[in-house]
């Protein structure tokens, strides 16, 4: 009985002693890099022109399956984040200098904001998205942006960002004042997206929540696709 107790003690001091042990690793590892959450996808500017330039190496080193079209979307960041695993490379689907010399391409800078929209403007897009659709899946939080893009582009809606947005009753987040929401990373990243070209709706200029949306005139609109808990439309 003895011998079974002190047993117990051994295990119970070697148990502790593994614990410490891992939470002094853990304590004094080094900290895991950390990307700023406005870094853009290519440093120098998202350009068109940098986004085919970065796509055409990547295809030419086969990284990359799909055709040349000046649009970041994910499967160009992942092929990005594999050409920088292989090349010891930091992770992060961020074409910066180090990842632009390891491609041996030079890119052209820009001290505009992504897709030639100002900082100020991506910013508004991107709280748009936060307050309209965060906790949607990702693809649905850029297909927010895309449509605040599609009215921007229509002769239908005011040809600005802030005009399609601040539009007199186009947004539940401007009257219910959720616009002014700090925008995180997620929803950042969907209006870079879809600034540079990625429209998960197809050209949709409309989009509603069924479970909420009260308008009868928004229920006449044909639907096109479903995301998440959003509905979009054409008109």
């Amino acid at each position: 009985m003895k011998k079974a107790k002190i047993l117990c003690l051994v295990f119970a001091l070697v148990f502790c002693a593994v614990g410490i042990t891992a939470g002094m690793i853990s304590f004094f590892a080094q900290p895991e890099t950390v990307i700023s959450a406005d870094a853009a996808n290519i440093v120098k500017g998202d350009t068109k022109a940098n986004i085919k330039a970065v796509q055409t190496r990547l295809k030419a080193l086969g990284y990359y399956k799909i055709s040349v079209d000046g649009i970041w979307g994910p499967k160009t960041r992942a092929a990005v984040k594999a050409f920088q695993k292989d090349y010891g490379l930091v992770q992060d689907g961020i074409v910066g200098s180090k990842t632009e010399k390891a491609l041996g391409i030079t890119l052209t800078g820009s001290s505009s904001g992504a897709g030639g929209y100002s900082s100020s403007e991506m910013n508004l897009l991107a709280r748009c998205v936060y307050a309209e659709a965060r906790g949607e899946p990702y693809t649905g939080q850029v297909a927010i942006a895309a449509v605040v893009l599609n009215r921007v582009r229509s002769s239908k809606f005011p040809n600005t960002i802030s005009g399609v947005i601040y539009q007199s009753g186009a947004f539940t987040c401007v009257s219910d004042g959720q616009i002014n929401y700090t925008p995180n990373s997620t929803a950042t990243q969907a209006a870079k997206d879809a600034v540079n070209g990625w429209d998960p709706t197809n050209g949709c200029l409309y989009y509603y929540n069924p479970a909420t949306a009260t308008s009868k005139w928004i229920w006449s609109l044909k639907v096109e696709l479903t995301i998440g808990r959003h509905s979009f439309a054409r008109a």
